[in-house]
């Protein structure tokens, strides 16, 4: 009797061994699939968030909810007794004459780069002679000591002199000595990563006429402004010599939000009416469309203009700002590589450089 409960216990525990190891391999089956679920979610997930931040519409609206939020109230404030409220808006109406005084500042600021701007201008024209071939410069002028790290040794200076000679020699045979230093702002223009995303293969000639480029200061007592002319030499786009953009600026308070006021702000900018050469407007896209006359049912092409630019567009803004407070006063530097950028001065454009730069339309930054 004992022998057959003996073994009618290891009957049960070989079937409760089986069912254990049933349910572990069930389990097992079960974790895999919820992973492999989850790694599939998650992959959609992802996918889908790719798709979103590809959407303007939904960016904008992303956007437009995040702004939203800038400046929503804690609830701090709220809380604070009514006459510890009192003094914080005595605060803030200390705040806000202190705008008044900032702004103040930056119109002195503003009359200090009128004054040195002439004091600059001289070096300027002397720089677009030597562009644009007008004037040689010396040999005293030519000489450039070159810094610790950039000189080498003589044997190598010797070395290089050599070969500079001989390339000349050959150069020489081939053609004539370049005037002045060709496609200087071009080059400038390249070298900046702000303008060189938007330069396009239709830009590079226009550009390649481009002699100079001056900043233009409103006169005293007028509201405050600047304009970039670039002035070009004879070419096949168009009759205009000089290019004019004026950018018109503010430096007060607004009334609705003083509190928001950081320095001059560009509120507007005009650009100039350029003489095209027929058919070279590069600002422009030719849109053919094929027409179908109902009655008739014959078919004609009907050849439309679109401009290459946007009504508003904050880049505008920051091309010009950049172009007169770093381009203009260190053009050399861009040229040579050796100016260092910003990081943050990254705009994203599709619209094309000259359009951009030369579009003679009015743009108003939105209030």
């Amino acid at each position: 009797m004992m022998v057959i409960i003996k073994c009618w216990n290891m009957e049960i525990c070989k079937v409760i061994w089986k069912l254990d190891c049933l349910h572990t391999v069930l389990l097992t089956c079960v974790c895999v699939c919820v992973c492999v679920c989850v790694c599939v979610c998650v992959s959609s997930a992802r996918q889908l968030t790719v798709q979103m931040m590809q959407n303007p519409q939904i960016l904008a609206a992303l956007q437009e909810r995040l702004d939203g939020l800038v400046g929503s109230p804690s609830g701090y404030m709220e809380s604070l007794p009514k006459v510890v409220k009192r003094r914080v808006n005595a605060l803030k109406n200390l705040q806000v004459k202190c705008a008044h005084i900032e702004a103040k500042f930056y119109e002195e600021v503003h009359e200090l780069e009128r004054k040195y701007a002439a004091l600059y201008q001289p070096l300027f024209d002397k720089r677009s002679d030597i562009v644009k071939a007008a004037y040689e410069p010396t040999d005293e002028e030519c000489e450039w000591k070159a810094d610790e790290e950039e000189e080498l040794t003589v044997s190598k200076q010797e070395e290089m002199k050599e070969k500079a000679k001989v390339e000349e020699e050959k150069k020489d045979e081939e053609k004539e000595d370049p005037k002045g230093i060709p496609e200087f702002w071009l080059t400038v223009f390249k070298n900046v990563d702000l303008l060189s995303d938007m330069l396009q293969e239709h830009d590079e000639p226009i550009l390649k006429h481009l002699q100079d480029i001056k900043v233009k200061f409103s006169d005293p007592g007028q509201p405050m402004s600047f304009s970039l002319e670039f002035h070009f030499e004879p070419n096949d786009f168009f009759t205009n010599t000089v290019l004019t953009k004026t950018y018109k600026m503010r430096s007060e308070p607004d009334e609705g939000d003083p509190f928001s006021f950081d320095g001059p702000e560009i509120m507007g900018c005009t650009g100039c009416t350029i003489d095209w050469t027929k058919g070279k407007n590069v600002t422009l896209k030719t849109i053919k469309k094929k027409q179908k006359h109902k009655g008739r049912g014959t078919v004609r092409t009907v050849t439309k203009t679109d401009e290459d630019s946007e009504a508003i567009l904050a880049a505008d803004f920051e091309i010009g700002h950049f172009i007169r407070e770093r381009i203009v006063p260190r053009a050399v530097l861009y040229f040579t590589g050796e100016a260092i950028e910003d990081d943050d001065d990254d705009v994203s454009m599709s619209s094309s450089l000259s359009a951009r730069l030369f579009s003679g339309q009015s743009n108003v930054w939105p209030h």
